[in-house]
């Protein structure tokens, strides 16, 4: 895996500070607990307008542009298309690996 995103966020997912899946995600906005939400480009219009309407809310900033093949397979999965980051310095890790890779 030669991106540097998806090696930050394996390292993110072996730290303990992915959360995984719509519902933990959205329970962990409410609770103010994640500081990053990561969306695949797979997800239902439903879900990216929810989690879209939760950035607005609380602040949040969310990524979109993997498929949930690629997302799945930094964290060991076979896909995944909704996560969350709980760590705030590693969420900002993520977002500059992420404008990095967007550049080149």
């Amino acid at each position: 895996m030669e991106n540097k995103f998806f090696q930050f966020l394996g390292l993110t997912k072996r730290a303990g500070k992915v959360l995984e899946g719509y519902n933990k995600c959205e329970d962990a906005l409410k609770r103010r607990k994640a500081y990053l939400i990561i969306i695949s480009e797979d997800a239902s219009q439903n879900t990216v307008d929810k989690f879209l309407n939760y950035s607005e809310k609380y602040q949040i900033s969310i990524l979109q542009g993997y498929n949930k093949e690629d997302l799945g397979k930094a964290l060991g999965m076979a896909e995944i298309k909704v996560l969350g980051v709980s760590d705030k310095r590693m969420s900002e890790k993520l977002l500059v690996l992420w404008k990095e890779c967007r550049k080149n």
